[in-house]
């Protein structure tokens, strides 16, 4: 396994999250967001001003992660509405600067969430959420076709909001539309939220179609719609993160696992949440030596 940090996560100042990056010996830095602008929305001094950056510290990018297709209701948005156009040509840009810093990997998320997606009893009359599910796949076709032509392969992210918020979902989308170009970003600690176990169940659901990989910890109390970000191991993913490293490792998991610092301590920065976290991160994660 090869580790990475998301940098925003440490600081949006992008030469100080690398330099920090460097500090603890990790050579995978994922983009998101750099200084106020999410990644696709650099000019091409900027891009280039990133690539230097790397470059010079000897990192790369594992995954590109702009938050594309987020927050759109799939019932409600059909391919020529502006906000879906406006969201794809952001989308494309993202390709471009995946192209520029030679990474393979771009996220996309699963537009906006409807709980009840299938049922049946009489569930399928009252409950569900009717045609939603195919809504979703036909918009994630185009983007998959784009990436295809580009060399890119898409990973869509388990995600909280998203139609996609357990490793059960995003590998039916993936089967689905049966593209080599889209593969599975998981988040076992947003996973929790649906109340997927990342053990046994999250991860066995995966099999072939896991392609990188986000780690957090996080308690989640649903009945409250409220999430606590926490310092790693002290959240409900806690008990699970070393378990989720040697199934990793034992079946021979060779992409990246970034960590994502979203642990803000009381009175300290994501940076200090960072510091707290990254030595039990590497720990677990690391090869051993």
């Amino acid at each position: 396994m090869k580790l990475g940090v998301i940098t925003d996560g440490i600081s949006r100042d992008f030469t100080h999250a690398l330099d920090v990056i460097v500090e603890f010996g990790l050579r995978h830095a994922e983009l998101q967001y750099i200084g106020d602008k999410e990644i696709g929305d650099l000019d091409a001094a900027g891009m280039q001003s990133v690539r230097s950056e790397l470059t010079v510290r000897e990192l790369r990018v594992p995954c590109i992660s702009r938050h594309n297709f987020v927050g759109l209701g799939v019932t409600e948005t059909g391919p020529t509405d502006p906000a879906f156009i406006s969201q794809f040509d952001a989308f494309k840009r993202t390709i471009a600067a995946a192209h520029a810093v030679d990474c393979p990997l771009v996220r996309i998320m699963g537009f906006r969430k409807e709980m009840i997606l299938f049922g049946s009893g009489g569930a399928e009359a009252w409950n569900i959420a009717t045609g939603a599910w195919d809504a979703f796949v036909d918009l994630t076709r185009p983007a998959v076709e784009v990436a295809a032509a580009a060399g890119v392969t898409l990973v869509i992210e388990t995600g909280n909001g998203g139609m996609v918020n357990s490793a059960h979902l995003a590998a039916r989308l993936v089967a689905e539309i049966d593209s080599p170009h889209l593969q599975v970003l998981w988040d076992p600690a947003n996973c929790l939220y649906s109340g997927e176990a990342a053990l046994p169940d999250g991860y066995a659901a995966l099999a072939d179609s896991l392609a990188h990989v986000h780690i957090k910890d996080t308690r989640v109390w649903p009945p409250r719609a409220t999430i606590e970000q926490t310092q790693y191991g002290q959240g409900h993913l806690g008990p699970h993160l070393a378990g989720i490293a040697a199934a990793l490792r034992g079946d021979g998991y060779d992409g990246v696992v970034s960590f994502e610092s979203v642990h803000r301590p009381e009175s300290a920065t994501f940076e200090d949440g960072f510091r707290a976290s990254i030595a039990a991160f590497i720990r677990d994660f690391a090869d051993p030596a």
